[in-house]
Parts: C-alpha cells; structure tokens; sequence
C-alpha cells in the first residue's frame, strides 16, 4: 500500500527487527491489520481487520499508516469503512512514533466523517490502550462482541496504581455498554446480518417510494372527545396507553437501536436509533415508559431522563444531521428526572444545550406527543418544525399535581387546576402550541392502536416528503420562526 518502511523501526532496535521479520513469515502478514473493499448486501464497502496474533495487534507506524489510507482511499472512493478493532495497545519498540499514529489515524477518521461517509468500529477481544484512545471509539457507530475487554489502561495497571482491586466486569463489552459507550453488543454469527442491516440504513441516494393518500383522521378543536382536561391526564397517564416503543415497531419497518452518551451512560428512559420507514432511513428517538411491571418502571425510571438520555439523544440527532436524515421523536414523559444524581450531572445545562443545538439542526424534525408531555423533560425533545399531539395526550409547564401544590398549597385541587392550564391538545391547537391533533379509539391500548399507527405512518410520511424539498437553511429558519412567534 504505498508504507514507507523507514520509520518501521524508528528506534534501530535489532531485536525488534527481527521479530517482525519473523511473524512476518510466520502469519504471512505484513503488519497487524489487514484492509481492503467488499460489498455486503451489494453494498461497497472499505474494511479493515486487525489481527492478534501479530505482537497482540499493537499500534506502529505500519498499522497506524494502513489505517490512515484505508481511510483516506474511502474518503477519494465515498466508501463507508468497517474496522474490526483488536490491540494490546501502542507497539512499545518504536517508541514515540507508535504514539502519534493516534492522532494521525484520528485526523484521517475526522476527514472520513465531514464528507457525510459512515464509520462503523467493532471492539473484539481485547481492544486496548491506544487504539480504543484513538480511531476504535470514534466511529458513527461502535459496535462490541460478546466478552470483548475493552479500556484504556489494563485492569492489573490500574490496580497496581490505585491499590484498589476490580469488579469481575470490569472492561467488559456489557461495562462499556452500561456506561455508555458502545451502542450494542452483537454475537459474531449475527455480525454479518447486524452489519448489512446497518449499511442498508446508510446507503445513499434511497428516496420515498409513492405516498398512500391520507387517512381523515386529522382532528380540529370543534370535534374531540367531551373529556375533562383531569380526565385526559389520567388517560394520558394510563398504564395500558401504548409506549414510544409500541408506536416505533407499528409504524417503521425497521429499528436499530443505539445506546449511550459517550460520556458517562446510557439511559434506558431514552430509547432511540435508526428506523426504515417506507426505505427511507429516519432517526427515532423517543421518551420510554416501563408498563409490563414495576421492576420495568423502574430501569425505566417512569419515562424520565437523566442527563445521560438527553446526551444519547444530541448524540443520535447530530448523527442524523451528519446524515441528512429526519428525526421523528415521541414524547411521553411526566419531565426529565428529578434528584440528586441529576443534579450533580448538570440536569439543566444538558437539556439548555439539547434546545440550543436542536434549534440549528440542518433537518426535519417532528416531535409527537402520545401521552403525557411534562415540562423541560417533554420540551426537549420538542423543539419540532412541527409538533403534534393524539387526542388525549396533554402537554404542560408542570403536572397538575405540582401546579395546584404551588398554588394553593395542595395537590387535591389539581382538576381545578388541569382546567386552568390548558393543557389539553385542543388547548394547544388554539394556541398554535401544535400542528395536527390525531383522533384516538376509546381507551386507546395496543390491542386498538393499529389505525392510528397507520395515520401516523402516512402523516409522517407526508411531512419528510414535505421538507425533503427544503434546503438546510429553510429547515432551520422555519423552525426558529415557528417558536419566535410565542
């Protein structure tokens, strides 16, 4: 591939020298990673593969290059790059220079991703050191097989330094996954198929196939159901209305779900990822209720996101803008979770961020509420160029309970007060609040929920077919303008 050779060696270390001539002849390989092209599902794809078995695949010049053009050959030829990633680290005996391979192999990631190209890494077993500091962890999707050990320092380091003895998990791929920063957890003979799936999902060029006329279900303010704003809020609130999950699996084709911030978690109260709807690739992120009990509830902690889900939920909407997808996201939640954990992880500063950068985002965005829309927790993921709302869904500063608490300094008068802040979607229709109002079965349950689904399908449909024509400015001009007017 083009390697200059002398810097193979950039320490003149005999030794060195002939082990590497050694495992060259030995494994038939010229260095620890191997690259190429291939298609998958038709797909043409770059790839590369890194192999143990050459110095525990550690970082030199010769790796470090090979990845850089591999990289650069998918930036020249538009090709999206699948990296399987394993290492012991940085190569020790070429001292310095295996170090600056992290930031070169960086750079030329950096390059791939501004040209709108796909990168997906997976961690195999181990993934350490330098590389997981480097190119294996910044790729649009990171993907980790079962039982992979994945860090930066090895855990006998770390002990070593801190005296502290380890947890068994500690590293883990399912550590990694918990702690937010690898999307999923794939078995190697299920690799092949996650991965086409994937790459479907980002092919280029895939427009809406012909739309379906509209359904009538759109409902204006004269014709909903005569149900008080307090009765609405225990319907919204009722345990069996179906979740963003039920809505995600009746209306897209497809949904692969990603996980984690990046930062510090991943929030199960935020569910979210790439969907097919029609063929065309959207960004679904919503608000995740747990209903099929109260262990369930919990891990979901009531549908109320910490900052770890407001960051998953940035991430996967920058994705989508890198991508020029749409983001359909639903809302149901009672507000973002309140406590001394979310606190001290800046609760507030996340959510301001999410609005700020939500409000210059490059693509459409709908926001659907389908139940219980509560404060700054519902407000950030509704910062729509449209916002809808089913018909006994409610959308408000604060729960009724709360409002009438600080009002009246009780919480038994939260139907007067239900009344008072109009917080119903008729309510939010005359207010300008919201776009369309969808017309719901009584006692609206999985069991009935497939002709609104059907009518969301073709209403959403509709609004990506809508904006697809708009150009990134007006997208982002026509939202400003949308909550300016308030």
């Amino acid at each position: 591939m083009g390697i200059k050779k002398k810097f193979s060696n950039p320490l003149h270390d005999e030794k060195y020298e002939r082990l590497l001539r050694e495992l060259k002849k030995k494994h038939k390989l010229e260095d620890a990673v191997v690259t190429g092209e291939l298609h998958i599902n038709g797909i043409h794809t770059a790839i590369g593969v890194m192999d143990t078995r050459f110095m525990m695949a550690s970082m030199g010049y010769v790796v470090g290059e090979k990845i850089t053009i591999l990289f650069e050959r998918a930036s020249q030829k538009k090709l999206p790059v699948l990296l399987f990633c394993c290492s012991g680290g940085a190569r020790m005996q070429e001292g310095i220079v295996s170090l600056m391979q992290m930031e070169k192999t960086a750079a030329s990631v950096k390059r791939h991703s501004e040209q709108g190209l796909l990168y997906i890494s997976i961690l195999t077993n181990p993934t350490m050191g330098g590389v997981s500091a480097s190119f294996a962890m910044i790729a649009d999707i990171v993907l980790a097989e079962e039982g992979a050990m994945i860090g930066f320092a090895g855990p006998r380091v770390i002990e070593q330094n801190t005296g502290v003895k380890l947890p068994e998990d500690f590293q883990t791929a399912k550590f990694q996954l918990s702690h937010g920063f690898v999307d999923d957890i794939v078995e190697r003979k299920d690799m092949k198929e996650r991965l086409g799936r994937l790459l479907s999902l980002h092919k280029k060029g895939v427009r809406l196939k012909n739309l379906e006329k509209s359904w009538q279900g759109l409902l204006h303010s004269k014709k909903l159901q005569d149900v008080s704003p307090w009765q609405k809020v225990k319907i919204a609130r009722s345990k069996d209305r179906p979740t963003s999950m039920d809505y995600i699996d009746r209306i897209f084709e497809e949904f692969e779900e990603l996980h984690g911030d990046r930062t510090m978690g991943d929030d199960p109260a935020i569910i979210g990822g790439i969907a097919s709807l029609n063929g065309y690739p959207v960004t679904v992120i919503g608000q995740q209720k747990g209903k099929k009990s109260l262990e369930e509830a919990k891990y979901r902690n009531w549908g109320m996101a910490s900052p770890n889900g407001y960051r998953k939920a940035l991430r996967l909407m920058k994705q989508a803008e890198k991508f020029k997808r749409p983001i359909v996201c639903f809302v149901d939640t009672i507000g973002a979770a309140c406590g001394k954990e979310a606190e001290e992880q800046g609760q507030g500063v996340v959510i301001a961020q999410l609005l700020k950068d939500m409000s210059t985002l490059e693509v459409p965005i709908l926001s659907i509420i389908i139940s219980e829309g509560g404060s700054g927790g519902a407000l950030a993921l509704s910062v729509g160029n449209e916002v809808w709302m089913l018909e006994n869904a409610v959308y408000s500063i604060l729960t009724p309970e709360g409002y009438a608490s600080i009002l009246w300094n009780t919480n038994e008068r939260a139907d007067e007060a239900a009344e008072l802040m109009k917080l119903t979607a008729a309510d939010l229709f005359e207010l300008g609040v919201v776009e369309k109002i969808f017309e719901e079965p009584m006692n609206l349950s999985t069991g009935n929920m497939e002709d609104i689904c059907h009518l969301l399908k073709e209403e959403i449909l509709i609004f990506i077919k809508k904006y697809e024509k708009k150009s990134k400015n007006i997208i982002v001009h026509q939202r400003y303008k949308r909550f300016r007017k308030f």
